[in-house]
């Protein structure tokens, strides 16, 4: 086999990560100074974290599919490790604010490590999935459910800590990682089909509950702010003055911006959280309906860019990668919009890239430095009959 390697950097995907470095610190400033009159710390940390994060995509991109691929365990141990962690030395006012033990506070800073997990739990699922197809060359039902285990026994251990965190934001965006490598992991639809038939009468059970018998779910351990968001999904104008509140000023606050916004650090609604899960308010109110179908632009030519870097680089342990990351920043993109208009029900899920916050920002990067990783270490191969999936 020949082999010639390329070393090459993906500018397209640098071109769309700084466009939304760039909208991020000036929403930020927007909000936080112009806006509200604070300081201008919460714009310097941003920065701050940026520069981290290209930091973690220069190291991580020095990594190739060999050298993920042994790491990938330690990652995954390191991850459940961090995650047991936060449950016994939680930041304590948090704790008391949010109702979430998820953060560390180290030296003032606090730290989510959830949104790190994510990157190691990406790795070693599709460890796992490629794995698993090379030992079973030829699909069938036996081997498909055996891969369903095995992806199943990857992916409990981490959601059940996330959980008892008290974070069901973050666990829907591993069950999106899950859904996404899955389909990509060959399951016949014989068994899929059925499987997200059951999961989906899950979920609309569990909304006829939520409506119907709330009793049930709270001796399962649900929570009445749960049921306050979904309340607020269905009929936004029910509670106008409590649970519905933050979701009406944020329809308020976008819809007003209307075509063009009323331009920038303009605020004549009041939206809570705005600097971090609601930062689209800003964008909708300051930019109107223009800025907001371009941020969602970048975001599309972000996904076409490692979609392209997968179809280029033809690596079956890349692909999965690249396909836990795209899921993950899609349905981050997905969630936090649609709840900020009112399509989908109000998580604790930031806007990728532009919401405040060091640990997911950190972490998206992450991502971006696994997707980097791929065309940086590309290999045009003479394919033989010996290639390795690596």
């Amino acid at each position: 086999m020949k082999e010639k390697k390329e070393a090459r950097i993906d500018y397209g995907i640098i071109l769309s990560v700084m466009l939304l470095a760039i909208i991020s610190i000036l929403t930020l400033f927007s909000t936080s100074y112009v806006m509200a009159g604070s300081s201008l710390r919460m714009t310097i940390m941003q920065i701050a974290w940026y520069v981290v994060g290209a930091i973690a995509v220069v190291i991580i991109m020095q990594f190739d599919s060999e050298q993920l691929w042994k790491l990938a365990p330690y990652a995954y141990a390191t991850g459940i490790l961090l995650l047991i962690l936060v449950l016994l030395f939680y930041d304590r006012p948090l704790y008391l604010s949010t109702g979430g033990k998820s953060w560390f506070r180290i030296a003032g800073l606090t730290f989510q490590p959830s949104e790190l997990v994510k990157i190691a739990f990406i790795i070693m699922l599709a460890r796992v999935v490629t794995q698993h197809n090379s030992d079973y060359a030829n699909h069938d039902v036996r081997s498909d459910f055996i891969l369903l285990g095995k992806i199943a026994l990857t992916s409990l251990p981490p959601m059940i800590l996330v959980q008892l965190q008290g974070d069901l934001g973050t666990n829907l965006v591993f069950i999106s990682i899950v859904i996404g490598i899955t389909l990509m992991s060959g399951v016949t639809w014989k068994i899929l089909l059925p499987l997200f038939g059951s999961v989906a009468g899950l979920g609309a059970s569990l909304l006829l509950l939520v409506v119907y018998n709330r009793d049930f779910l709270l001796k399962l351990g649900f929570k009445t702010y749960q049921f306050k968001r979904v309340d607020s999904w269905l009929n936004p104008y029910h509670d106008t003055q409590d649970a519905a509140y933050q979701l009406m000023q944020s329809i308020k606050a976008i819809g007003s911006g209307k075509v063009f916004g009323k331009g920038f650090g303009v605020s004549e609604v009041y939206v809570p959280v705005r600097e971090s899960d609601m930062i689209f308010a800003t964008i909708g109110e300051n930019f109107g309906f223009i800025g907001g179908a371009i941020l969602i632009f970048i975001y599309f030519m972000l996904i076409y860019q490692m979609i392209r870097v997968c179809f280029d680089t033809k690596n079956i342990f890349y692909t999965y990668i690249a396909t836990g990351v795209i899921m993950m920043i899609l349905f981050h993109v997905f969630e936090n919009v649609g709840m900020s208009i009112g399509l989908l029900p109000l998580t604790g899920i930031p806007l990728p890239f532009i919401s405040q916050g060091g640990s997911a920002l950190l972490g998206n990067m992450m991502g971006i430095g696994l997707i980097m990783s791929m065309r940086y270490h590309h290999r045009s191969y003479v394919f033989s009959k010996d290639e390795d999936f690596r």
